[in-house]
């Protein structure tokens, strides 16, 4: 709709006036979400305005008039770009609280009119204003009421559908508003009828790694053991969609899919997933078999396999027990995955999930060379996708691995570089277990204990199978001297992910543990199975040389500081290097001592 622009006479004096689509939008029940957590809702707010309300304007040619708290008032050119631009807003806000307790949400009201506005140093006024203010009041939250002006001129534009609301008497306006709720579908019920058309066609793959669960066959029979491997679905589905690195089809679509002779191939194309995860219950007695198969869609190649024999005791224990351990050990394998069909892409095509995955493979080798690398690829896919919270928390982790090691900007640069992306991380998805994650690791090691421990309890609320808030919350205690309970979480990471790429770090976190816990012996050999998993791992050769030191293991401990000092040259007992996040300052006096011992100068 081009706009109309015009010069009027108010009081005397001329001014502006041009017809427009004007947005109004607010938080449902801001004030008693303020009231309940106001750090976190402010927090949540500014996540979904940085990662979808700001970038949705900006794509459909919005300007934003002002801001009012959780208010917003935005002028289109065009009002079928206004309509656009508030339904993908609705949808992907819907997405993102989809994991997020109804208590706990914020949910925009929308309301849109097109009108005659005034326009007067930048912010616009009139009746065509006040009645998007108060169509947005009739909205309910999460929906869009839009006046009958608005829905005349997308009607025969768009594909939405709108219920008639009536005649609305609203305040200041003398006239009825006819007034329109535009229908929104949900994300689980836009997948549900498409997958439900009688001719399915094929949808293109979302850019993260998407997958679908069929739902596990029933091989013994009979309604008990059918409710069994429903269970199971269902629980690997809840579970999978909990780490936001992954786009997980709904359960409701995946059932449509239920019963033999599945073809994996076709249902990749219907759904446009790149993995299907596949598998079978046998009951016998009081024994339980389970199967499961990760399968690439496009080409069938198994990625994943494994077998699981249980005693059923307990059907529920056993249950969440089986979905928990498939969950875990997909997870990587999909990751790892997507590396290999990022690499092997040319540069010139690598889009933003392409550059954080092979970021991601880097981050993995804890080299100087590749921690570089990998700041590159992420701040480069930060740049084409400002919203890509994965990217800010790889990038975090890079960061962290270089402030620990003396490497990219030194030590307290690169901490302060790790604060600011996991900041932007938790800002861009604050339901995103890994990004709470990441700033627990700056709290951690910025001496704040007790608030990391806090953020990374939350990360597991938000998802109890992450492995890396289950890891680096056993190293919270270690590091406070807490031994029993740094090795109950550390072993659960561990199990969690046995041959994952940060069992190093796990079995570091049991080396460090130990060692303050002046169990020296043990501290050797937890560091030495982290040798095993990675050799490159500093921090690996500084415990090693300081516990051996203690032990009075001279040799070993020479020849573990001579693999440490090639990997932070120039090391003395006073470098910042050294700095880790000590509970008790005796804890940084024993390393320090057992240094020395190895043969480490003092300056």
């Amino acid at each position: 709709m081009p706009a109309a622009l015009g010069r009027g006479t108010l009081s005397g004096e001329r001014v502006e006036r041009r017809l427009a689509a004007i947005l109004a939008g607010d938080v449902a029940g801001y004030s008693r979400l303020m009231g309940v957590d106001e750090e976190g809702t402010l927090a949540a707010l500014k996540g979904h305005r940085r990662a979808v309300v700001d970038p949705k304007i900006a794509e459909h040619r919005g300007r934003i008039v002002k801001t009012t708290g959780d208010g917003i008032l935005v002028e289109f050119a065009s009002v079928v770009d206004a309509v656009r631009c508030a339904v993908d807003i609705q949808r992907q806000i819907a997405q993102r609280n989809t994991q997020v307790p109804p208590e706990r949400r914020i949910e925009f009201r929308i309301g849109l009119n097109v009108g005659d506005i005034i326009i007067d140093d930048k912010d616009i006024y009139g009746d065509g204003v006040n009645i998007a203010a108060r169509l947005q009041a009739l909205a309910e939250p999460g929906g869009i009421c839009v006046s009958r002006s608005v829905r005349d001129e997308v009607r025969d534009k768009l594909d939405f559908s709108f219920e008639d609301m009536g005649d609305q008497q609203v305040k200041n306006i003398a006239r009825p508003v006819p007034t329109h709720r535009v229908r929104l579908e949900t994300p689980a019920d836009a997948t549900m009828t498409a997958t439900l058309t009688t001719a399915r066609s094929p949808r293109p793959p979302p850019q993260k790694p998407s997958i679908a669960v069929l739902p596990f066959a029933n091989m013994s029979g009979g309604a008990e053991q059918e409710y069994f491997s429903e269970g199971i679905t269902e629980d690997i589905i809840t579970n999978l969609s909990r780490n936001h690195a992954f786009f997980v089809i709904s359960r409701s679509t995946s059932f449509t899919y239920k019963g033999p002779g599945v073809d994996v191939g076709k249902m990749g194309r219907e759904l446009g997933v790149r993995y299907v995860l596949e598998g079978s219950v046998r009951r016998a007695g009081n024994r339980v078999r389970i199967t499961a198969q990760l399968v690439e869609a496009a080409s069938g190649h198994h990625l994943w396999a494994d077998r699981y024999d249980r005693e059923l005791a307990d059907v529920f224990a056993v249950q969440d027990e089986i979905a928990r351990s498939i969950t875990g050990a997909i997870a990587p394998g999909i990751i790892a995955a997507e590396i290999r069909q990022a690499q092997r892409k040319d540069p010139d095509q690598l889009d933003a999930w392409d550059r954080t995955v092979r970021a991601h493979w880097h981050v993995r080798r804890f080299t100087r060379q590749d921690l570089a690398e990998a700041r590159r690829l992420l701040t480069e896919a930060i740049a084409l996708d400002p919203a890509n919270s994965m990217a800010y928390a790889d990038l975090a982790l890079a960061r962290h691995f270089e402030a620990v090691f003396g490497w990219g900007d030194g030590p307290l640069e690169s901490h302060k570089q790790l604060g600011e992306a996991a900041r932007n991380a938790v800002a861009t998805d604050d339901n995103d277990a890994m990004a709470h994650t990441t700033l627990a690791i700056f709290e951690l090691f910025s001496g704040r204990h007790e608030e990391a421990r806090r953020r990374l309890l939350r990360a597991l609320d938000l998802n109890p199978n992450s492995e890396f808030a289950r890891g680096y919350l056993g190293a919270s205690y270690g590091f406070a001297g807490d031994y029993e309970a740094a090795m109950l979480h550390l072993e659960e990471a561990i199990r969690q992910s046995p041959r994952g790429w940060m069992v190093v770090v796990w079995h570091m976190c049991k080396g460090w543990a130990a060692f303050l816990a002046e169990r020296y012996e043990e501290a050797v050999a937890f560091t030495e199975e982290a040798r095993e998993a990675n050799p490159e791992f500093p921090d690996i050769y500084a415990v090693l040389a300081s516990a051996h030191g203690h032990l009075g293991n001279a040799g070993a401990a020479r020849e573990a500081l001579d693999q440490l000092l090639p990997r932070m040259p120039g090391l003395t007992a006073s470098d910042a290097r050294l700095v880790r996040p000590f509970a008790r300052a005796a804890d940084r006096g024993r390393f320090l001592e057992g240094l020395r011992k190895a043969g480490l100068p003092d300056a």
